[in-house]
């Protein structure tokens, strides 16, 4: 893959909500946004793709009990493009930000980290398998 033209890297491109309730998140997000949740499996487990205007936004997801149990709430990752997951995530770290899910892919999306900044803010890398903007429902 060649790398992104640079007026796309940096931007904020897609949403993941880690839900105590997924369904009752869906439910929620597509009466206030008319977000469509689509189902589909991934990684071993399930989440739901959204999208607005048939075109995918984002994710939701359903914490794990065990997650639920230690408090972890609710949240959002918001996700940046960049050229390489990979140099993006050891350039964070050598900008004393921390690596806190070492880079992976998610089939036919992107390959994905998520860091902390160094006062501590979360944020996901995104090296998409296609642009952002071009993304397309799956199916």
């Amino acid at each position: 893959m060649s790398p992104l033209p640079p007026s796309t890297a940096g931007r904020f491109c897609w949403l993941d909500l880690a839900a105590s309730d997924a369904a009752r998140a869906a439910t929620f997000y597509r009466a206030l946004f008319g977000w469509h949740p689509c189902e589909e499996q991934r990684l071993g487990g399930s989440f739901t793709r959204l999208q607005l205007a048939g075109r995918d936004i984002g994710s939701l997801y359903q914490l794990q009990r065990a997650q639920i149990d230690r408090g972890v709430p609710s949240h959002w990752t918001p996700y940046v493009e960049v050229a390489d997951v990979t140099h993006a995530a050891r350039h964070t770290e050598a900008l004393g930000g921390e690596l806190l899910v070492a880079p992976l892919e998610i089939p036919g999306l992107a390959r994905i980290a998520i860091v902390a900044d160094p006062v501590g803010a979360h944020l996901g890398l995104w090296q998409a398998a296609t642009h952002c903007d071009e993304r397309r429902p799956h199916g």
